[in-house]
């Protein structure tokens, strides 16, 4: 799969794609990620890309004009039959959540528009945006960060990138609960009583499986209740989880 970033600021992209376990994804080309300097494609000798707004008001919008080139550019290298979606990043945008990122894992990329300033031109929007997409309700200087947490959450979910397999699938969001606490080496913290909990020093497989559903379902209903109420309408929690839940209420 590739992804071509358009972006006012390629060299925030050069550290984050070079280092972690994700590397291995994007140096061995199962992600493959292209920078756009957005520069490249401005008008004049200064190259601008942005002006001030019709109607007034503060701040910048970035220009139709420079944004249309270079998305010209990108379909004329990638030559794809079907052009990929073309994604926006925005406070109005839909909440990236696993579901989105799972399903760009399994797709050929996309092309991400990293905006800037004030925001961009409605007309390009409305013309060429296949999808928005959201970090969280608060704002960001730019579209560059949320670009790099979809890539660096798209990038583990590739064969061969965890040393486990099994890693993702233990994942908060994999299963559509909270993942549960965990627990290392000591046993027993010096000068204190905190220990691991004994069922994780049974070798007991089943019941370390359970103990770990139940701290995974005690904690989303503590702090996502509306992720249990999701998990019980799409049929993954079972009468065992249910009783669980209901046994924390007596």
């Amino acid at each position: 799969m590739r992804f071509d970033v358009i972006t006012l600021f390629p060299d925030l992209f050069t550290i984050p794609l070079t280092q972690g376990v994700t590397r291995r994804a994007f140096d061995e080309g199962r992600v493959q990620v292209r920078t756009w300097p957005l520069r490249d494609f401005g008008e004049g000798p200064h190259r601008r890309v942005d002006d001030r707004p019709y109607g007034g008001g503060p701040g910048m919008v970035m220009l139709y004009e420079p944004l249309e080139r270079a998305l010209t550019a990108i379909r004329a290298e990638r030559g794809d039959e079907q052009p990929v979606p073309l994604v926006h990043f925005t406070p109005t945008g839909e909440r990236i959540d696993q579901r989105i990122v799972d399903d760009f894992a399994a797709g050929p990329g996309a092309v991400l528009l990293c905006g800037r300033y004030e925001g961009i031109d409605q007309r390009f929007i409305d013309r060429y945006v296949d999808r928005e997409l959201s970090l969280g309700d608060f704002v960001l200087s730019g579209g560059e960060l949320p670009a790099l947490a979809l890539l660096d959450a798209i990038a583990r979910l590739q064969e061969g990138v965890l040393g486990d397999p099994e890693s993702h699938r233990q994942d908060s969001f994999s299963d559509g609960l909270l993942e549960g606490p965990h627990f290392s080496r000591p046993e027993t913290l010096p000068g204190t009583a905190d220990a691991v909990p004994d069922v994780l020093l049974s070798g007991h497989h089943a019941a370390i499986a359970r103990w770990r559903r139940e701290r995974a379902l005690d904690l989303t209903a503590r702090r996502r209740p509306d992720l249990i109420d999701a998990a019980r309408a799409a049929g993954r929690l079972d009468a065992q989880d249910e009783r669980f839940l209901k046994s924390r209420l007596l």
